[in-house]
């Protein structure tokens, strides 16, 4: 999906690590929430409430899933899941923007 309708964004922007992550909630038609973000060439770690779907619009990033000793290169048009209440690390190749969905159990 390439763009929502009939949605309600929230003016204000999560930031994160000094303003080198940022994001900003959108709520779907349906109620389900999505963020939309960038992220800035570093190296970050996350922690997750609820399972999630991140999806890489544009840049590169390496990713280390938790449970997992291999790290994976994920580029635009690529996404990823991580379980909730877990933590991933991520790095950061390029200038990122993501989408990130948060799946209900």
């Amino acid at each position: 999906m390439t763009e929502f309708k009939n949605v309600t964004l929230t003016k204000a922007a999560n930031v994160y690590f000094d303003g080198k992550v940022t994001s900003r909630k959108v709520t779907l038609a349906d109620g389900s929430v999505v963020t939309l973000g960038i992220m800035m060439p570093g190296e970050y770690t996350f922690a997750t409430a609820e399972k999630e779907l991140m999806e890489i619009i544009a840049g590169e990033v390496e990713i280390l899933l938790p449970n997992e000793t291999q790290w994976q290169s994920i580029s635009a048009g690529g996404h990823f899941y991580v379980d909730g209440d877990a933590k991933f690390d991520i790095k950061v190749k390029s200038l990122a923007d993501y989408c990130c969905s948060y799946i209900a159990a």
